[in-house]
């Protein structure tokens, strides 16, 4: 929702401040770069932050690292991937129950 609401208001003042430049406002051109800059950003920021790998491939190591999940009370695990650093956090009962 957040980001259709940003894409238009994005669009919008991109194009107003384009018309106006065209108008020959010259003083307009930093509210279409603005709206621009915004743009750019809404539309590339999943491709920017999108998961760098599947979590179910490659070895995933035990660490010694528990705690209390404070949402769900849940012990946790913290399981670490050499290959590319990244660490995940599963139940308990999930690490014991994938053979971990």
């Amino acid at each position: 929702m957040l980001r259709k609401v940003l894409l238009g208001f994005a669009c919008i003042l991109t194009l107003f401040g384009v018309s106006r430049v065209l108008a020959g406002e010259a003083h307009a051109w930093p509210m279409a770069a603005w709206g621009l800059v915004l743009l750019l950003a809404v539309v590339f920021e999943r491709w920017r932050y999108a998961p760098r790998s599947e979590t179910d491939v490659g070895e995933w190591q035990a660490t010694p690292e528990r705690f209390i999940d404070p949402e769900s009370g849940k012990l946790m695990q913290v399981l670490y991937q050499p290959v590319t650093g990244e660490r995940r956090y599963v139940a308990v009962e999930d690490a014991t129950e994938s053979g971990e």
